[in-house]
C-alpha cells in the first residue's frame, strides 16, 4: 500500500515526469530480477522487504555487482549512522528517510537521476567521519591493481583530507591547472564526476579491505568538518 502510494504521487508529479514501475512482489529477489529486467533510471529500495528487515541491502548489493545503469536510492525508517554508511557501501546513490515529504523525495529522485549524490548534513557527518576512522585509501581493481598512479593517489589522499584545489597545489609544490588536469584524468577512470562521489568510492573501497594511504588523521579531521556544509550543500543543489 505504500509503495502503490509513492508510485500515484511521482505520477501525479508534473516537474520533473516520472514513470513509476512496481514490482509483482516485494521480495529482494523480486525487486532485483524487476530492476535486471527493466533498467530503470533510478531504484527506489525500502531497507525494509517481505525477506527481512534488512533485505534492501541485498538488493542493493545486486546491482553493484552487475555494473547496471541504475542508481538506488535506499528508503529508511531512521537514518541511523550503520545504516547509512552500510548503504553507501552497498552501492546506494542516495539514501532518504520516509519522514521527510513527497516533494523531497522527488527532489531527491531528480537529483540521483542527474548523477548526484543525495544526502543529508547529518549524513554526510556520518560518512566524513568513517573516513577519517579508517583514512584515505588506494584505489584498485577486481584483482588488486593500482587504478591510479602514484601522483593521482597522492590527490585522492588530499581530496579526501578536505583540502581545496588550492591547497592540493600548494601541498605537492603544482599548479592549481595541473590539479584540476590530475581530477579529471581521476573523475575519468572512475566514472564519477563531482569530489563527494570521489569520497564515497574511496569509502566502498575501504569495504573491501583496501591498504590504506597514510595522512594525518587530527587534520583531516579538521578539515573536513569545516569543508562539510560547502560539501553538503553542493550535494543538494
Amino acid at each position: 500500500m505504500a509503495s502503490q502510494l509513492i508510485a500515484g504521487q511521482l505520477r501525479s508529479c508534473r516537474s520533473p515526469r516520472f514513470e513509476p514501475i512496481l514490482p509483482v512482489s516485494f521480495t529482494s529477489t523480486a525487486i532485483a530480477d524487476e530492476i535486471i529486467r527493466t533498467r530503470p533510471d533510478v531504484a527506489l529500495v525500502s531497507g525494509v522487504l517481505q525477506d527481512s528487515s534488512f533485505a534492501g541491502y541485498a538488493v542493493l548489493r545486486t546491482i553493484q555487482s552487475l555494473n547496471l545503469p541504475t542508481r538506488p536510492i535506499l528508503l529508511l525508517e531512521n537514518c541511523e549512522h550503520d545504516l547509512v554508511i552500510d548503504a553507501f557501501r552497498s552501492g546506494a546513490r542516495g539514501v532518504f528517510s520516509r519522514a521527510e515529504s513527497s516533494e523531497r523525495l522527488s527532489k531527491c529522485i531528480h537529483i540521483v537521476h542527474k548523477g548526484q549524490i543525495w544526502a543529508g548534513t547529518r549524513e554526510m557527518e556520518y560518512i566524513l567521519g568513517e573516513l577519517v576512522s579508517t583514512r584515505p585509501l588506494r584505489i584498485v581493481d577486481a584483482q588488486g591493481c593500482s587504478l591510479l598512479s602514484k601522483r593521482e593517489e597522492e590527490v585522492v589522499a588530499l581530496v579526501a583530507d578536505g583540502l581545496t584545489n588550492r591547497q592540493i597545489s600548494e601541498q605537492l609544490k603544482l599548479s592549481e591547472h595541473t590539479v584540476k588536469n590530475y581530477l579529471f584524468k581521476i573523475f575519468e577512470k572512475l566514472g564519477i564526476s563531482t569530489r563527494v562521489e570521489l569520497v564515497l568510492y574511496a569509502l566502498s573501497q575501504n569495504h573491501r579491505g583496501v591498504t590504506a594511504i597514510d595522512p594525518c588523521a587530527q587534520q583531516q579531521t579538521k578539515r573536513l568538518s569545516a569543508t562539510l556544509p560547502s560539501i553538503a550543500r553542493r550535494i543538494r543543489i
